[in-house]
C-alpha cells in the first residue's frame, strides 16, 4: 500500500487533494486590494500550489476551505460494501466535520470485526477475541486506535477532535491498513497457494501431518 499523506496547513509536502499525487506544495500570502489603491496581507488567507498539477488549493484559518474534498485513499475493495459505504461517507463530510468521520470510522472498524468473524457488537470483545486467534500486536494496535478515537468522536473525553481533520484522515490510512492485513493479504497467498500444482500441494499436506 502507498503511503498517504494527508493535507496539512503550512507543510511542505503531502498528497494533493486535486490530483492525489505526492509532491511539494509552495505556499503564498493573499492581499487585500482596496479601491484607492492600498492594498495589505490577509494573515488568515493563505494558497498552497502543488507542484505536480499546477493546481491551488485554498485555506482559511489554517483550514482548507478548497477543494471541498480530503483526496483520501480508495477503501480498500475487499471490505464488505456497507463498510465501504461508511468509509465512503465519512470521506465526504472529513473537512465539515471531523467527529462524525471518526464516529463513521468507528462504525466501520466495527463491522469489519464482524467481517472478520466476530460478532460485531462490542468492538472490545471483537478486538479480545481476535487478539486469542493471534491476531498481530500491530494490527490490534491499530484496531485500538480507530476504536478510541472514533468512540471518543461519540463520547468527548480528552481528545479534542471538533476541528481535528489530521487524526481523523489518518484513520483512514488505519482502516485500509487492516483490511489489507487481515483480508487482502491471506486473501491473495490463497489464491497464490491454489495455483500450486495439485501433487506439490499434497506433498505439502503430507510434511504437516508428519
Amino acid at each position: 500500500m502507498v503511503p498517504y499523506k494527508a493535507p496539512s496547513f503550512n507543510e511542505s509536502s503531502f498528497n494533493c487533494p486535486l490530483c492525489n499525487a505526492y509532491s511539494q506544495q509552495l505556499w503564498c500570502n493573499v492581499l487585500k486590494i482596496f479601491p484607492n489603491g492600498g492594498n495589505t496581507q490577509a494573515p488568515e488567507l493563505r494558497l498552497s500550489q502543488c507542484t505536480h498539477c499546477q493546481k491551488l488549493t485554498i485555506w482559511l484559518n489554517q483550514k482548507m476551505i478548497y477543494p471541498d474534498v480530503t483526496g483520501i485513499p480508495t477503501a480498500n475493495p475487499d471490505m464488505d460494501k456497507d463498510i465501504i459505504d461508511d468509509y465512503n461517507e465519512a470521506s465526504s463530510i472529513l473537512n465539515k466535520s471531523p467527529r462524525g468521520a471518526t464516529a463513521l470510522l468507528r462504525l466501520a472498524i466495527q463491522k469489519l470485526c464482524k467481517q472478520l468473524g466476530e460478532e460485531g457488537k462490542n468492538i472490545n470483545d471483537d478486538i479480545a477475541n481476535l487478539v486469542k486467534k493471534g491476531l498481530s500486536p500491530m494490527i490490534q494496535q491499530s484496531l485500538d486506535v480507530v476504536r478510541v478515537i472514533g468512540n471518543n468522536a461519540v463520547h468527548p473525553g480528552q481528545i479534542d477532535l471538533k476541528d481535528d481533520v489530521v487524526i481523523a484522515n489518518k484513520l483512514f490510512n488505519l482502516v485500509n491498513i487492516i483490511a489489507q492485513v487481515m483480508i487482502s493479504q491471506p486473501k491473495e497467498i490463497e489464491k497464490l497457494y491454489g495455483g500450486l500444482p495439485e501433487n506439490q500441494k499434497k506433498a505439502i499436506e503430507k510434511r504437516d501431518k508428519s
